[in-house]
């Protein structure tokens, strides 16, 4: 198993994307802490998934936009686990709307939760990483943030400030055996998508742009972050991998 004996927090490991990547991690030898901010029962459900695997797990809630929560969580796991080698900052949000009739909270909100819920999760596990001389960071940005979407400038700057961040982070740790990487997913089906009342739209549209026509599933994403979560990726760093089934081409 690539993490056997490996320690991982996954911030939005509630539902989609982010438990697709908690059960992947569990799967190939990881104890993971999971966090969530509204939907506690999955998080349980999905806690007690990875302890039938065999490894430890927790559920923990937070807004990750707190600095002061993020540091709750990192202390919680590295409690439970006695150490931290990875964290998959996963949660985000988006609230549309085109610039000029996007409100200021929607703004501030967005990149509060998309871009300094980032920071706040790495700032905490950064000095754990640089004494341990060990570590990898695996931030989820969007191919929204290297192209742009109409009605999403918030989420866009949100998720290019990510792109920004990891490169810059990758440079500072990378003396310390610290790897930090980031994946742009193009559309993923998730259970949000499934439930959209303009899901056949979207995936009309995507799939204009995807040139292998299929949907890209959580799995699709979970696989990449686990490779760079473990050290077949361990000279990988600072790098922006898509998985998008060719759609930003």
């Amino acid at each position: 198993m690539l993490l056997e004996g490996k320690n991982a927090i996954v911030t939005g490991g509630s539902q989609g994307i982010g438990a697709a990547i908690a059960l992947e991690l569990a799967a190939e030898g990881a104890n993971v802490c999971l966090t969530y901010r509204k939907h506690a029962e999955e998080g349980e459900q999905y806690a007690e998934k990875i302890r039938a695997m065999g490894r430890k797990a927790l559920a923990v809630k937070c807004d990750i936009s707190s600095f002061s929560e993020a540091e709750a969580v990192v202390n919680q796991a590295l409690e439970a686990f006695g150490r931290i080698d990875i964290i998959v900052n996963n949660a985000g949000m988006n609230w549309d709307g085109v610039c000029w009739k996007m409100s200021e909270e929607q703004w501030d909100r967005v990149l509060e939760v998309n871009l300094k819920g980032y920071f706040n999760f790495t700032r905490h596990v950064a000095p754990l990483f640089k004494g341990q001389k060990y570590g990898k960071i695996v931030n989820i940005t969007s191919i929204n943030g290297m192209r742009g979407k109409f009605g999403q400038t918030n989420y866009s700057a949100s998720k290019a400030g990510i792109i920004g961040y990891t490169k810059a982070v990758a440079k500072e740790l990378g003396a310390f055996g610290v790897n930090v990487n980031a994946v742009a997913p193009g559309l993923i089906e998730t259970a949000m998508l499934k439930e959209s009342e303009a899901r056949d739209k979207i995936i009309d549209m995507a799939m204009a742009e995807i040139v292998l026509k299929r949907v890209g599933q959580p799995e699709d994403l979970a696989h990449v972050v686990t490779f760079l979560a473990s050290d077949h990726a361990r000279h990988v760093t600072g790098e922006v991998i898509k998985v998008d089934g060719g759609q930003y081409i």
